[in-house]
């Protein structure tokens, strides 16, 4: 088979009411699929059933970044109404910010947030459209954030979010990401205890995720779609684990395309895993030769997105696409609040 390369071989039709608008009362009720990427061959369970794929033995890999309530309502001095979004902490009270309306916010326009404990005002207008701005409150500014900030929903979620916590992980703990590391969703702490108890090992890196997973992909060929770049991180003791886990003939199971990207990010030539971080752009699509991972948790992803791409490398477009089409037969549910499929 040829090598897909143009974007418009990731495309699959998908009916807008698939679309998932809320998450499900129960986290790990949601239905799973899983896929042999050998085979392609396919079994429709729930998420609370993920216990069975797994093997004593095998590590499973958690992206432990937490998102920042990073949207923020204002409004201008004048009245007329601002939204911003945080993309990228420069320091020193400066954000990279995603301001709409766009045109209104030239540099030296202010924002006024909540009853002014809040205020900001742009400093420069970067090349991609983006703003530098320099914020000022008083105390310290995640706690400002946690009380006038909203999260920062992808664009196809039209309803309003009534507990902000379901949009973050069980075990989130750095803060930093502009949308949430999905796979991992579908996770209790109870559901972590039972795969712990099965003698899987588990494991933390973290990658703040950027807006620019949403980003489409709007080159005709593939190559010549350029990611944003994201910040990964991993520890000494989770550089250990999966060293081991190697070692011993255990399974590297990543849950999320972001914990996926993290350890091919930084995985050694020799397949060893060493502590550190490093901005990462890694674009996986397929013809990619995988060195850390061998299996997947993850969501059903947007037609055309690098995720999709992703998937595609590790299990081929071919199979990818059939379990996609019987997703949408089978009327599971995509996207941030859908379902869940494990690839191994």
């Amino acid at each position: 088979m040829k090598n897909a390369m143009m974007t418009r071989d990731y495309w699959y039709d998908l009916p807008e009411e698939l679309i998932a608008q809320t998450p499900l009362e129960r986290r790990d009720a949601s239905r799973l699929m899983v896929m042999n990427r050998e085979t392609g061959e396919i079994a429709h369970r729930h998420f609370y059933d993920i216990v069975e794929y797994l093997r004593p033995g095998d590590c499973l890999v958690m992206n432990d970044s937490r998102v920042l309530p990073a949207r923020l309502l204002g409004h201008r001095p004048s009245g007329g109404a601002v939204e911003v979004l945080l993309l990228r902490d420069l320091g020193d009270k400066r954000w990279e910010c995603l301001c709409k309306p766009g045109r209104k916010m030239q540099v030296g326009s202010e924002v006024i947030f909540g009853n002014g404990e809040l205020t900001a005002v742009v400093r420069e207008v970067q090349e991609d459209g983006n703003r530098v701005v320099e914020f000022r409150y008083e105390g310290i500014f995640l706690e400002v954030l946690e009380r006038l900030g909203k999260m920062p929903l992808p664009p196809y979620i039209k309803e309003e979010l009534a507990d902000q916590e379901r949009y973050q992980t069980v075990y989130s703990r750095e803060v930093g990401s502009a949308a949430a590391p999905t796979a991992g969703l579908h996770f209790t702490e109870e559901l972590l205890d039972k795969i712990q108890e099965k003698g899987v090992n588990t494991a933390f890196v973290t990658l703040h995720v950027g807006l620019g997973t949403f980003r489409p992909v709007k080159a005709e060929q593939i190559t010549d779609h350029h990611m944003h770049s994201e910040l990964c991180m991993m520890s000494e003791e989770t550089a250990a684990v999966l060293n081991r886990t190697k070692q011993e003939g255990g399974r590297i199971i990543c849950v999320g395309t972001t914990s996926c990207r993290t350890l091919e990010s930084l995985v050694g030539e020799d397949g060893r895993f060493a502590a550190g971080s490093k901005w990462t752009d890694i674009f996986i699509y397929p013809g990619y030769r995988f060195k850390a991972m061998d299996g997947l948790i993850t969501n059903f992803h947007l037609p055309e997105s690098t995720l999709v791409m992703l998937v595609s490398a590790f299990a081929g477009r071919e199979h990818v696409l059939n379990a996609y089409a019987e997703a949408v037969k089978e009327r599971y549910r995509f996207f941030s609040f859908g379902d869940a499929m494990c690839i191994i």
